[in-house]
C-alpha cells in the first residue's frame, strides 16, 4: 500500500473512531434523561388537556353547584376553562425569569434536578383535585407545571449545548424537540377512552407528570455538570476535565479544554450580563434580533391553528366522530418522525437550510390549505387533500422550525450572555404562546379559513429573514459564530479587538501588550 493511501485510510479510521467517541454512552444518557424529565413534560402538557375537556368542565360545574347551590354560568365556565388552558403559559413565563437566578448558583444539572420538584408538586395537586372537589387545585397545578416548562426549556438546551462536541451539537440539541413531539403523542395516546381518557380516570392523566420527573431525579445525579459551566463560571479546571472525559468517552480532552480555556482567557473577570445589558449591547444586536424573531415565528407560525381545525377537517372527509381521536394520532406520529429526521440530517444540511426549508414549505402548504378549505364542498376528494396539507405542515414544522430555535439560542451567545439570552428567548416564546391562545379565536372568527394566510405571511417573513441574515452555525465554535455576527453588527467585542492588536504586534515584531490587563481595565467600565 502506498504511503498516501495508508495515511488516507488512517484518517478515515480516525474520523470513524472520533464519531463513535462523540456519541458516548454518558452523552446519550444525559440527553435522553434530561429531555424525558424536561421537554417531554412540556409536550405532554400541551396535549393532555384535550381529551378530558368535557369531564373537567363537568367537574367545574359540580364543584360550583356544591358550593353556591346553583349551576355555574356558561360564561364563567368558559372563563375558568380558558384560564386553565392559558395559565400554563403564564407559569412558563415565570419559570423562564427564574432560570438565570437558579442557574447561577446551582448550575445547569442541578437546576434541572430542582425543577423536578415543581413537576411532582403539580402532579399531586392536579391528580387530587377531583377527590378534593377543588378545581382551584387543577388550575394552580397547571400554573406550577408551566413554571416547570419555563425552567426546562431554558436549562435543558443550555445543558445539552454545553456538554456536546461542536460536531454533533445540533443533533444532540434536536433531542429537545424530539421529546416535545413524543410528549404530545403520549398525551394523545393516554387520553384515549380505553386508557385514561374517561370520567373516572382523567385525574391520573395529570398525575402522570410525576413519572418523568422521578426518573430524572434518580438518574441525573450520576452524570457530571456542564464542563463549560464548571470551567467558565466556577473556575474548576479539574472538574471540567473529568466532565469532558465522561461525556466524550476519551482520556485526551486537551483540544476541548483549550477551546474553553481560550474563551475563559477572553472573558476573565466578566460577570453574567443582565437582560437589559444584553438588549443594549451593540455587540450582540443581530443575535438578539435573530433569537427574538426565531422564537416568535416558532409560536406564531400557525401550528396551534392546525390543531384547532384537525377534527373538523377529518369530519368533512367522512371519518366517523368516534374514530377521529385515533386518526389524530397520525399527526403525533408525523411529528416524531419529522423531528427524528431533522436530528439525523441537521449536521449535514445545517441549521439555516432546515429553517428556511421548513418555513418555506409551511408557507406553501398554508396557501394550498386555504384553497382546499374554501372549496371543500365542491368535490368529495378536496377534504382529503386538506388532510394531506395538515400532515405536510406538521412535518415541515418539526423538520426544522420545531427544534432549531432552542439550539440557536445556545449557539449564538457566549457563556456570560447565555442565561440572559434564554430569558429573552423564553419570554418571547411564552408571550407568543399566550397571544396565540388569546387572539386566535378572534382571528378565526373574523377571517374564517383565510386565517391561514396570516400564518403563511409569518412563515414567509421568517424564511426570508433567515436567508439573508442568519449565518450557518454548524460545526463552528462559539467564538467563530460570534465573529460571523460581528461583521453584521459592525461592532466587534473588545476581546476581538485585543486579539487583533496582539496579532498585529507579533507580525511587526513589537512586544506583546498585556491583553489581560487591557481587558481588565475595560471591564471596569463596560460589560461584554
Amino acid at each position: 500500500m502506498k504511503l498516501s493511501e495508508r495515511d488516507s485510510a488512517d484518517d478515515k479510521e480516525g474520523d470513524l473512531v472520533k464519531k463513535k467517541l462523540d456519541w458516548s454512552c454518558s452523552l446519550l444518557v444525559a440527553s435522553l434523561v434530561g429531555a424525558f424529565g424536561s421537554s417531554f413534560l412540556y409536550g405532554y402538557n400541551l396535549s393532555v388537556v384535550n381529551a378530558p375537556t368535557p369531564y373537567i368542565k363537568a367537574f367545574y360545574n359540580e364543584s360550583w353547584e356544591r358550593r353556591h347551590g346553583h349551576p355555574i354560568d356558561p360564561d364563567t365556565l368558559t372563563l375558568l376553562w380558558s384560564v386553565t388552558v392559558s395559565i400554563f403559559a403564564i407559569g412558563g413565563l415565570v419559570g423562564t425569569s427564574m432560570v438565570k437566578l437558579i442557574g447561577k448558583f446551582l448550575g445547569r444539572k442541578y437546576t434541572l434536578l430542582v425543577n423536578n420538584g415543581f413537576a411532582i408538586c403539580a402532579a399531586l395537586l392536579m391528580a387530587c383535585s377531583l377527590q378534593a372537589g377543588a378545581f382551584e387545585m387543577l388550575i394552580f397545578g397547571r400554573f406550577i407545571m408551566g413554571v416547570d416548562g419555563g425552567v426546562a426549556l431554558s436549562a435543558l438546551p443550555m445543558y445539552l449545548s454545553e456538554i456536546s462536541p461542536k460536531e454533533i451539537r445540533g443533533s444532540l440539541g434536536q433531542v429537545t424537540a424530539i421529546f416535545i413531539c413524543i410528549g404530545v403523542f403520549t398525551g394523545q395516546v393516554l387520553g384515549l377512552p380505553e386508557l385514561l381518557g374517561k370520567e373516572s380516570t382523567w385525574p391520573y392523566l395529570f398525575g402522570m407528570n410525576a413519572v418523568p420527573a422521578v426518573v430524572q431525579l434518580v438518574s441525573l445525579p450520576f452524570l457530571p455538570e456542564s464542563p463549560r459551566y464548571l470551567l467558565l463560571e466556577k473556575h474548576n479546571q479539574v472538574g471540567a476535565k473529568q466532565a469532558f472525559q465522561t461525556f466524550l468517552g476519551k482520556e485526551d480532552v486537551s483540544q476541548e479544554m483549550e477551546e474553553v480555556l481560550a474563551e475563559r482567557r477572553v472573558q476573565r473577570n466578566i460577570r453574567l450580563v443582565s437582560v437589559l445589558e444584553l438588549l443594549r449591547s451593540p455587540f450582540v444586536r443581530w443575535q438578539v434580533v435573530t433569537v427574538v424573531l426565531t422564537m416568535a415565528c416558532y409560536q406564531l407560525c400557525g401550528l396551534n391553528a392546525i390543531w384547532f381545525y384537525t377534527n373538523s377537517i377529518f369530519g368533512k372527509a367522512g371519518i366517523p366522530p368516534e374514530k377521529i381521536p385515533y386518526i389524530t394520532l397520525s399527526t403525533g406520529g408525523i411529528e416524531i418522525l419529522a423531528a427524528v429526521f431533522s436530528g439525523l440530517v441537521i449536521e449535514r444540511l445545517g441549521r439555516k437550510p432546515l429553517l428556511i426549508g421548513g418555513f418555506g414549505l409551511m408557507t406553501l402548504f398554508f396557501g394550498i390549505l386555504t384553497i382546499t378549505l374554501t372549496l371543500q364542498d365542491h368535490a368529495r376528494w378536496i377534504p382529503y387533500l386538506s388532510i394531506v396539507c395538515i400532515l405536510a405542515i406538521i412535518a415541515s414544522f418539526c423538520s426544522g422550525p420545531g427544534g432549531i430555535p432552542f439550539i440557536l439560542t445556545g449557539e449564538v451567545f457566549q457563556q456570560s450572555q447565555r442565561p440572559a439570552a434564554f430569558i429573552i428567548a423564553g419570554t418571547v416564546n411564552w408571550l407568543s404562546n399566550f397571544a396565540v391562545g388569546l387572539l386566535f379565536p378572534f382571528i378565526q372568527k373574523s377571517l374564517g379559513t383565510y386565517c391561514f394566510l396570516v400564518f403563511a405571511a409569518i412563515c414567509l417573513t421568517g424564511a426570508v429573514y433567515f436567508y439573508f441574515i442568519l449565518p450557518e452555525t454548524k460545526n463552528r465554535t462559539h467564538a467563530e459564530i460570534s465573529q460571523a455576527f460581528a461583521k453584521r453588527n459592525k461592532a466587534y467585542p473588545p476581546e476581538e479587538k485585543i486579539d487583533s492588536a496582539v496579532a498585529d504586534d507579533k507580525m511587526i515584531g513589537k512586544p506583546e501588550p498585556d491583553s489581560s490587563s487591557t481587558l481588565d481595565n475595560y471591564v471596569k467600565n463596560e460589560i461584554v
